[in-house]
């Protein structure tokens, strides 16, 4: 007997339920399906007796950071020690050079590594929005630079640890 045939067959606990719900809760908040639809999948997921049975319910659900798996060929792209610190410098180098070095990071390293330009990106992001913030205020919003010196070394560690990093309330003009 196959053994992933045999683990389909499996009887289904309620610990494993409770992730496809979490799922199913998810794709409703994102649109993805609707009342009725969300409702007659709840309970396809508590009246599942086995694996398989439950894991047809969210079959069609991939989580959006999870599609890029999908396609042949396609693997996420996990950060190299070499992408984590130049997503840090990234980072780093925004405080003394504004976007400048953010900028010239995302163009020369963003074409080898998603990730580096992503960050990099990020970085642009930011500092682009606190200048026009400086200039609007008639440089009252320079004292915002203060506060840019800890997100920068707060985005550098994540970077560093290959985490995504997302400043707040930030002009995304760099897409």
């Amino acid at each position: 007997m196959d053994s992933s045939y045999a683990a389909g067959n499996l009887r289904v606990s309620d610990a494993e339920r409770e992730p496809v719900l979490e799922r199913l809760q998810e794709a409703y908040a994102e649109g993805r399906i609707d009342h009725d639809e969300f409702d007659m999948r709840v309970h396809l997921a508590m009246t599942a007796k086995t694996r398989d049975d439950l894991g047809t319910v969210t079959r069609d659900l991939v989580p959006v950071q999870q599609r890029g798996a999908l396609f042949p060929g396609a693997v996420p792209e996990q950060p190299t020690g070499e992408d984590r610190m130049l997503a840090a410098a990234a980072h780093a180098v925004a405080v003394p050079t504004l976007f400048v070095g953010p900028l010239v990071l995302m163009l020369l390293s963003g074409k080898r590594s998603e990730y580096v330009r992503t960050q990099a990106k990020e970085a642009v992001n930011f500092q682009v929005t606190l200048l026009l913030v400086t200039i609007v205020t008639f440089g009252v919003g320079g004292l915002l630079y203060a506060v840019a010196w800890i997100l920068a070394a707060i985005a550098a560690v994540f970077a560093l640890t290959g985490q995504t990093f997302r400043y707040p309330w930030i002009l995304r003009l760099v897409r």
